[in-house]
């Protein structure tokens, strides 16, 4: 409906531009929106008001002029001017009618763009490192990350999906010597776990693993693992934060040492139990996410990015341009002289590059594969991580705009009593097989993910009105169970008798629904560009309000044909919005509940 009173409105402007004799366009600012109140029609616009300004008239003079150039329309009844210069139209009931036809016409298709027309972007999200299970803030950014690859993909994008691994830095290294220690012990040498290792169960299950698989191939004796270590020091309950701090550092220092330690009694063997650990991880993390209905194109190791030489190459390319200085032994990027507030270190004086610097290398990488836009989805903590990676960027392309970056708040449980949970933490797939993958996913949606989210565990579980996805559901449910209805009688509902019998739509309740229907490609549209899957969620209440408030007040199966008729279509086309948009959340629409 907005395209037609735009149309409209664009042969007004045209007019009026002959009456003045000066040019006049629509301009980039009109807004085309809904009525807050039912008294003041069905629909506003502020174009008179933008107008305005360029002819420096009064915006009511304005909204008069153009609403005398208006052209005759059969699905506007009447348009007036209200407050400052604001043009209302009061629809046609054909006007919001005609949604079910369009509807049923399109199907999957309905208020969706599927051409690629925008062309390409790649989105990069969850990305956990590979040293553990994923965890319920991690969940966030997976529903978040893959429902708005879905929703950009359904409105003009090609969209391209990748998980990067982070398989080459310092914590694959601590998950390996935390396998190797736990796989000692099992072989019955007396060794202390590090304390800065990881301590969970999965890293005991890889090395049980490897003692099958191995046998006693990389058992060394305890004695001479330990040799020449520093201490492992533990941190008193009462001691301050500056000796925390102190310890901890010892901590580090020890596990270090092991990690050396590791690698030269080892050698070839070290490698073998890295694979073995990170194999172990990245299974779990691809079964948590098949689970949740996640799913990648491609997924882009960090070690392949070092083996291959390209993080130096790339780095190479920044010197090239004068961006890259030598001091006090490091290798720095100029970042300060591109929006950063300080310069920060590419490789450290002992030549081993920086996270920073195999990052930087990946984000070249996706550049020169030819896509214009890389969308990341970080989570909070990476905040001020954001200024140095699109300097970089910047200093390669010339373009500001190439990196945009959604960053996750933060994650809490309440009402947290778990049935299920893998260790002292809550992962996702506990919180999966807990409250299900529709809810999960419709939960973690629901607010928007710049704000802090609080998951009732109890509340997602529960059947009924009060859970929002259980709310949702129902009235696709609803739906089908009508239609099932109709067939027990004998009957079957004919689209192709639909269109003549909508005029019989224009009960209070079949108004709003209709209306609700009819915004689906607006909304849509604007998660997209806002980056804000929510508000696809919030539509579906709508929709879901709508229905359930429809089915309560009237019956679908009577007696007049065409009555009949004109609500089944309806309903069948709520039924098409409600799995259209359920699917771009990842979320199902069952049939029954």
């Amino acid at each position: 409906m907005k395209s037609h009173l735009q149309a409209l409105l664009g042969q007004a402007l045209a007019s009026a531009s002959s009456a003045l004799g000066q040019p006049l366009e629509l301009p980039a600012g009109l807004q085309i929106d809904p009525a807050r109140d039912p008294r003041h029609g069905d629909f506003a616009t502020n174009l008179a008001l933008v107008v305005a300004k360029s002819l420096r008239q009064a915006p009511r003079a304005v909204a008069e002029l153009l609403v005398r150039h208006l052209p005759d329309s059969p699905l506007v009844t009447r348009v007036e001017i209200a407050g400052p210069g604001f043009i209302n139209f009061f629809l046609a009931p054909a006007a919001f009618q005609a949604v079910v036809e369009q509807v049923l016409s399109a199907g999957a298709d309905y208020g969706q763009d599927r051409s690629g027309a925008h062309g390409r972007i790649l989105v990069e999200y969850v990305s956990a490192n590979p040293t553990g299970p994923m965890h319920v803030g991690h969940g966030r950014g997976a529903a978040y990350g893959d429902s708005l690859a879905r929703i950009l993909a359904a409105t003009g994008w090609q969209v391209h999906r990748e998980y990067y691994i982070n398989d080459a830095g310092r914590q694959v290294d601590i998950l390996t010597v935390s396998v190797w220690v736990r796989y000692l012990q099992g072989c019955g040498e007396v060794i202390a776990f590090p304390r800065r290792g990881y301590p969970a169960d999965y890293v005991g299950v890889t090395s049980a693993r490897i003692r099958a698989e191995r046998g006693q191939d990389f058992q060394r004796g305890a004695a001479d693992v330990l040799a020449g270590l520093p201490v492992d020091p533990d941190i008193d309950v009462d001691a301050d934060e500056p000796t925390r701090a102190q310890i901890k550092g010892g901590q580090e220092a020890y596990v270090d040492a092991l990690i050396d330690r590791a690698r030269s009694m080892l050698g070839e063997g070290y490698k073998v139990i890295q694979r073995a650990a990170l194999d172990d991880q990245l299974a779990a993390i691809r079964a948590t996410l098949d689970a949740f209905g996640v799913h990648f194109d491609q997924w882009y190791s960090e070690r392949s990015l070092v083996d291959s030489g390209f993080a130096r190459t790339a780095i190479e390319r920044l010197r090239e341009g004068g961006h890259v200085y030598e001091q006090d032994g490091a290798t720095w990027l100029r970042t300060s002289a591109l929006g950063d507030e300080k310069d920060r270190v590419l490789f450290k004086a002992d030549g081993a590059a920086t996270y920073f610097a195999n990052d930087l290398a990946y984000h070249i990488d996706k550049l020169d594969r030819g896509y214009p836009l890389l969308l990341d989805v970080w989570g909070a903590d990476h905040h001020g991580y954001i200024a140095r990676v699109r300097a970089a960027i910047t200093a390669l392309t010339g373009h500001k705009d190439a990196l945009r970056v959604q960053l996750m708040q933060f994650v809490t449980l309440s009402s947290g009593r778990m049935g299920k949970r893998s260790g002292n933490f809550v992962t996702l797939q506990d919180l999966i097989s807990e409250a299900g993958t529709d809810a999960t996913r419709f939960f973690y949606l629901l607010r928007s993910h710049d704000q802090h989210l609080e998951f009732d565990i109890e509340l997602a579980r529960s059947q009924s009105n009060d859970n929002p996805v259980y709310y949702v559901q129902y009235a696709h449910a609803r739906i089908c169970s009508v239609f099932r209805q109709l067939a027990e009688r004998g009957q079957q509902f004919d689209p192709a008798a639909a269109p003549s019998a909508l005029h019989r739509l224009v009960e209070p309740q079949e108004r709003h629904l209709l209306g609700v229907l009819q915004r689906y490609p607006d909304s849509l549209q604007a998660a997209a560009v806002q980056y804000a899957p929510h508000q696809l969620a919030f539509y579906v209440r709508d929709v879901a309000d709508a229905l359930h408030s429809y089915y309560n007040a009237h019956k679908f199966l009577v007696d007049d044909p065409d009555l009949q008729t004109a609500r089944l279509a309806l309903i069948a086309a709520t039924g098409q919005v409600l799995r259209n948009a359920l699917d771009l959340l990842g979320v199902s629409a069952p049939e029954s509940m």
